[in-house]
């Protein structure tokens, strides 16, 4: 029984054992690189992290950052919160139509998106075409190469997260317990406050958090429809590194962004059961 036991986890191992020597070289090895640099360019020290709490352009930064991937998941969460109601309350057949919608995006490369919306939200593009068609403005307004054309493209992009991790939350629950709560003399919108709402609390948490962790990396959007305006964290890293060949600082910023999106799920996980929020 015990031979049987051990080669049983021989083979286990055997089995592990590729997936681990590629995640250590791939990724943890090229982690403890970024790291180290951090600390030992130009100098060893900590001089690149005190940067975090000293550099004015660096406050500004992680500032705009921070309240673009906010605004982006505010907005994301209202708009996909409406959109995976309806497809909870839809029929089969609607659901699936709607379901393909949601996911065709990710068939689609963000370059790609991030172009289209250059184009729709230019001077030239339809949207300003149509408002001076209809008389509404004068002159074409400034929808792109600003922070406004950067949320408008990040809420296009983030919203199939916010919807999918939604739906799937809103999926799981009882409609018989909205039904209850009509039969118990409810209107519709306070059987909607009091029982569905509520229960959906643990999607919107996931979604919010899914949402905003990827909008504080961001670099493909901001950088095209911020047309050099709008700098975000991902972009300050790049330039620090590909123009000013400043690796520590870059790297810092690296190492920072990761720290705070780590601290971020561990904050989280002294709330809610993070692995079975996102396995969900």
């Amino acid at each position: 029984m015990l031979s049987q036991a051990s080669s049983v986890n021989r083979v286990y191992w055997l089995i592990v054992a590729p997936a681990i020597v590629m995640l250590v070289l791939f990724y943890f090895v090229p982690l403890g690189q970024v790291l180290l640099t951090s600390v030992t360019d130009p100098k060893p020290g900590l001089g690149n992290y005190a940067l975090l709490f000293t550099s004015a352009a660096i406050h500004k930064t992680l500032l705009t950052t921070v309240r673009i991937a906010a605004i982006t998941t505010g907005l994301a969460l209202v708009l996909g919160y409406a959109v995976a109601y309806a497809m909870r309350a839809a029929t089969s057949q609607r659901q699936r139509l709607m379901l393909f919608c949601v996911l065709l995006p990710f068939w689609i490369s963000v370059l790609v998106r991030s172009f289209a919306w250059l184009t729709i939200l230019g001077p030239q593009g339809p949207i300003n075409a149509g408002l001076m068609g209809l008389g509404l403005v004068d002159e074409p307004i400034a929808l792109s190469r600003n922070e406004t054309g950067v949320l408008i493209a990040m809420v296009h992009v983030m919203l199939p997260y916010a919807i999918l991790t939604l739906y799937a939350n809103m999926r799981g629950i009882d409609v018989g317990l909205v039904s209850a709560a009509r039969s118990l003399g409810a209107s519709r919108f306070q059987a909607f406050r009091m029982v569905f709402l509520p229960l959906t609390r643990p999607g919107l948490i996931g979604a919010a958090s899914l949402v905003f962790i990827l909008s504080l990396g961001f670099y493909v959007t901001p950088a095209i429809l911020g047309g050099g305006k709008v700098m975000m964290v991902a972009q300050y890293t790049a330039f620090q590194i590909n123009e000013t060949m400043r690796w520590g600082l870059g790297t810092m910023l690296a190492a920072a962004l990761m720290i705070a999106v780590l601290g971020t799920l561990w904050a989280l996980s002294r709330v809610i059961d993070v692995k079975r929020l996102f396995s969900a």
